[in-house]
């Protein structure tokens, strides 16, 4: 086999439609545009969601919903998390920089602690916000629940 040699597959091309080339090409005249209108014309371009001048769907459904623009996102760490990352670390006080550590937070991410599972070891969290139930079970632990900026 030889770089000369290679072609593609019996049927995988198909050859170009020449229009435009006079009536006994069967495809002189309009073509194959049809007759006038836009788009029998040259540099006709429709705008992104026209449709003929139908009522475009983007028109014809209903708007809903509602995006609040001041909303605050926060990555959410239970105590369960919390009392297994003291555990394993074996340090008194945890901050957002061991949640990013182990990965349970990205940089940047605004961090709350809710209060799935139990806490049993005095550690002083600092995290951007605490549901009260989980700062009281910190509290009750020995711990500290200390919101940062």
């Amino acid at each position: 086999m030889k770089l000369e040699n290679l072609a593609p597959a019996k049927g995988a091309t198909k050859k170009c439609k020449r229009v435009g080339r006079g009536e006994g090409s069967g495809k002189g005249g309009t073509a194959t545009r049809g007759t006038k209108g836009a788009q029998a014309r040259a540099g006709y371009e429709h705008k992104i969601g026209f449709e003929g001048g139908q009522m475009p769907i983007q028109r014809r459904l209903p708007k809903f919903g509602f995006k609040n623009p001041t909303r605050v996102e926060y990555r959410a760490i239970n105590l369960k998390t919390i009392q297994g990352l003291a555990e394993s670390l074996g340090v008194a006080e945890l901050g957002i920089n061991d949640f990013i550590a182990a990965g349970f937070a990205s940089k940047g991410e605004l961090v709350k602690v809710l209060a799935v599972g139990e806490i049993s070891t005095a550690v002083v969290v600092n995290a951007n916000a605490f549901s009260k139930s989980a700062a009281e079970k910190i509290q009750a632990a020995g711990g500290k629940a200390v919101v940062i900026e």
